[in-house]
């Protein structure tokens, strides 16, 4: 009950809300400046779009104003005002007139005489032809006689449409001797304007709507009309009626916006609804007195909530003091399970370098493995260059025996170069342990085949193997290694013969290789027994043969899919359809280079 007395009041609730009744009035320039500047934002869009539709009216007028002064001068139309009464003249005018109607989109196009008479028109075949009628009540037609340009917007008292009349003097020596008119159609104009909030409203000089987006108020006075102007109406007869009906409008229910035509005495103007923008004024003044709501309800609650924070600091200070003797209990506690924490912490930190050392030791036995298979591959790929350099050996014996010195200095290049290969493949193979990736370089396919050939040509030759080339006289050029190329094309080559000597004769071994959008594929085929369904899944493994232990040690093609793909290529392996085995090596197409190696034997 103590603590209770000296807690602050509760806030009051009446003072919150006075203070909200004289922030209130705050609300109304907020109003007057969403005001401002949704008018501004709606009037700048309707003026651009009222931009758009003079420059798009104007368009359309002025393409067609010039068709009476130009088209005047046409021989069939002379022809015409000569001979008036001469059916083939008339005829030969209306077909005209209605080809270039046609062509333009002029609604209707016609020829009078100096009386006002119709003699040739472009409708002259419909049911409302101008062809006998009489214009000459109409501006236009006093205007043209008057030799100036005359127009006019008005009804068509044949056809009861809207239309804007363009007419020309047809001179002959300076004398006229007819008026050319052509009628545009302005209802598409209408049409372009959509169903949108904003209306169109376009009058002409005597303040009659003569275009609109709403039917309701077309031909009727946006003003009063003088005597005059109604005379002149009843003369001319441009509006469906003699004495156009007012519009009234509530001006302040639009925001309006308005441009003259000086040219045609038009003003066109856009009527704006004023809810487009009493809608997002409420709105924004809506959001404000949420605001302001929302405002006074934080600060009650902030009072709500000081009073509720005294009476914790009142209760905390009671509190501390029975915290402090709990606090001093379970510092006893704590220190007992520290040194449990630190006795399990010694024994992580144990087995943590256990592992350490368990993992070096894997490593170094990774080592071990790697260098046992790169051992056993740098045994597999000397063994064909030392075949052959005994070869040559043997030969340049036979050779000196017969006093043949140049063939035999012929073999010992031989040998010197194979020495080279080895010295090559061993530096290359060593590279390879580092896993160090030399960039390819341009290499030309056939001297490289040829030198592999060349490896393997006395033992193909002591087979009775058939060597079938289909190669491309030019030089194909791909992008590898110099050796590794010789070494992958060596080794695929020597599998080969190894498969031909579980066959009988005909042994055979097709070569061809062509070049494709993607590169250059190489293909090499025997007649031999294939692969089985287990070596075309596995042919790529180390270690995996399916010869005897004695033959291989099945790191060979494994050698060549590393190296195809170490620059970029791919190694595959199928059986022919006729018959044996066929390998694809896919090679990235090189530059081509200025000089090829030579191959080491061409009698390959």
């Amino acid at each position: 009950m103590l603590m209770n007395s000296t807690l602050p009041r509760r806030p009051r609730w009446r003072s919150l809300a006075l203070l909200a009744l004289c922030l209130a009035p705050l609300l109304w320039p907020l109003e007057h400046l969403a005001e401002r500047y949704y008018r501004n934002e709606l009037a700048g869009q309707n003026r651009q779009t009222l931009d758009l539709y003079v420059a798009n009216l104007l368009g359309t007028l002025h393409r067609y104003e010039v068709l009476p002064q130009i088209l005047g001068d046409l021989p069939a139309l002379r022809a015409t005002l000569s001979a008036p009464n001469d059916g083939a003249t008339q005829d030969n005018a209306n077909q005209l007139l209605k080809s270039i109607s046609n062509q333009t989109g002029a609604e209707v196009m016609y020829l009078m005489d100096p009386s006002g008479k119709t003699l040739a028109a472009s409708n002259w075949d419909k049911h409302d032809s101008f062809v006998g009628r009489n214009f000459a009540f109409r501006p236009y037609f006093i205007e043209a006689m008057a030799g100036r340009l005359g127009r006019f917007f008005g009804l068509g008292t044949t056809s009861a449409k809207r239309g804007y009349f363009f007419a020309a003097a047809v001179r002959d020596q300076g004398k006229v001797i007819g008026v050319l008119v052509a009628k545009v159609d302005l209802d598409h104009t209408e049409s372009l304007w959509g169903k949108t909030p904003e209306q169109l409203l376009v009058t002409d000089h005597n303040g009659v709507v003569i275009l609109t987006s709403r039917q309701e108020w077309r031909f009727r006075a946006t003003r009063p009309l003088t005597d005059d102007e109604r005379k002149a109406i009843s003369a001319v007869q441009p509006y469906p009626t003699r004495d156009p009906k007012p519009l009234n409008l509530d001006t302040s229910a639009w925001l309006t916006q308005t441009q003259s035509i000086d040219e045609t005495g038009w003003s066109v103007s856009i009527l704006a609804p004023r809810t487009l923008i009493d809608r997002p004024v409420r709105t924004v003044v809506a959001i404000g007195g949420a605001a302001l709501l929302v405002l006074m309800l934080l600060l009650g609650l902030m009072m709500q909530r000081r009073r509720y924070y005294l009476a914790r600091l009142a209760f905390e200070a009671k509190t501390r003091h029975e915290l402090e003797g709990r606090v001093a209990e379970r510092t006893s506690d704590l220190e007992g399970l520290n040194r449990r924490l630190r006795q399990e912490v010694l024994e992580r930190e144990q087995a943590q370098q256990e592992l350490v050392r368990a993992q070096d030791d894997l490593v170094q036995a990774g080592k071990l493995s790697a260098l046992g298979t790169m051992s056993a591959s740098i045994s597999h790929e000397l063994n064909q260059p030392l075949a052959a350099i005994r070869s040559y050996a043997e030969n340049a014996e036979i050779l000196l025996d017969h006093q043949r010195t140049e063939d035999a200095r012929g073999n010992l290049k031989l040998i010197s170069e194979l020495t080279g290969r080895m010295a090559s493949i061993i530096a290359h193979l060593r590279a390879f342990a580092r896993r160090d990736r030399h960039a390819p370089e341009s290499v030309a396919l056939q001297p490289a085949l040829d030198d592999a050939l060349a490896l393997l040509a006395k033992r193909r030759r002591s087979m009775e193997v058939e060597l079938i080339r289909d190669l491309p006289a030019a030089t194909l050029w791909v992008e590898a290694g110099e050796t590794r190329l010789r070494q992958v094309l060596g080794n695929l080559l020597a599998n080969a013969l190894d498969a031909l000597t579980e066959k009988g004769p005909p042994r055979k071994l097709w070569l061809s290789a062509q070049a494709t959008d993607a590169g250059v594929n190489l293909y090499i085929r025997d007649n031999g027994p294939g692969f089985c369904m287990e070596a075309l899944g596995r042919a790529g493994e180390p270690f995996y043969t399916t010869k005897t232990r004695t033959q291989g040690l099945g790191l060979g093609l494994a050698i060549c899919d590393t190296l195809m793909r170490a620059f970029g290529g791919e190694l595959s392996f199928a059986n022919h359809k006729e018959g044996g085995a066929l390998i694809t090596l896919k090679l990235r197409a090189g530059a081509p280079g200025v000089s090829l190696q030579p191959s080491e034997d061409r009698s390959v």
